[in-house]
């Protein structure tokens, strides 16, 4: 099934959220890995329609995000930006202070998402679950007060989530988590669909490591594509919110440009074996 919906600010599709809000399916991600673009940020938002920025306190680019949002003079109302609380600030208290710090950097006064980015806590004295929940009570009472429309997890599993559930009153609503053709995490899809949590994919292109894999060569030249557009057209078509990430502009607009064809649903299906387990990221597996 396909991530679509009527296209939003940008002419990206954006799907509904549990929160009463919509997503564009397709994203920027700005992790601090591989360095920070401002030129890159802000055509992305003048020249390619891209509206969703996601980024997080730990990336470290949160003040140049907000010079980038403002020289790009796209309306705060027409933006989509989610951030991340990272396991330094987790605790009910702590979580409060690192929401309004994370939107006194990006010059804003609310989020459009706010996710607490990995389910290990690292808090001595407490388990992950103790803290998870007091962290996401501190979660549930900014979406309460409106500094946060919607509220999420990042890298949590379906444990991670089930112990929410049993602890905390707001069900998620997104998830974010790594997908890509290698790492299809489809048990860990329909259970948050079966919930109302928006499934998001970061890493749709393996750091690159999908690029060059023969069968992605294959399709890319059977569509007249390129690679990248073809992992993230095959995400957004497997109904993923997805998060591409570049410094470049000419990437970024490549990357942009994957709702003018379909993938044939055998190619998908194709695409879909490829899966093999490996994480060119975090893995979350064995965290309690």
């Amino acid at each position: 099934m396909a991530a679509a919906g009527r296209p939003g600010p940008g002419g990206v599709p954006a799907v509904p959220v549990a929160s009463g809000h919509s997503i564009p399916v397709l994203g920027l991600g700005t992790s601090h890995r591989g360095g920070y673009s401002h030129g890159a940020v802000v055509h992305a938002l003048q020249k390619c329609g891209i509206r969703h920025i996601d980024t997080a306190k730990r990336y470290g680019c949160e003040p140049l995000l907000q010079r980038a949002i403002r020289e790009s003079g796209v309306k705060r109302e027409d933006l989509w930006i989610t951030t991340k609380l990272w396991l330094s600030d987790y605790g009910y208290e702590n979580a409060k202070k690192a929401c309004l710090e994370s939107c006194e950097r990006l010059g804003v006064e609310y989020l459009d998402l706010y996710l607490i980015h990995w389910p290990d806590a690292q808090v001595r004295g407490k388990s992950n679950r103790e803290v998870r929940a007091e962290t996401w009570r501190a979660m549930e009472e900014l979406y309460e007060k409106g500094l946060c429309k919607s509220i999420g997890v990042s890298n949590f599993l379906i444990s991670h989530l089930e112990q929410l559930k049993e602890d905390c009153v707001i069900t998620p609503h997104v998830n974010q988590v790594e997908y890509h053709p290698f790492q299809r995490p489809q048990e860990l899809v329909d259970y948050c669909r079966s919930r109302d949590i928006v499934f998001e994919g970061y890493c749709p292109l393996a750091k690159g490591e999908a690029l060059t894999h023969p069968t992605v060569i294959e399709l890319a030249k059977k569509y007249g594509r390129t690679p990248a557009q073809i992992c993230i057209r095959w995400s957004i078509q497997n109904g993923i919110v997805t998060i591409p990430k570049s410094t470049k502009a000419e990437r970024i607009e490549e990357n942009c440009k994957v709702f003018d064809f379909t993938i044939a649903e055998e190619d998908v299906e194709i695409l879909n074996g490829m899966h093999d387990g490996r994480h060119v990221s975090w893995d979350p597996t064995f965290i309690e």
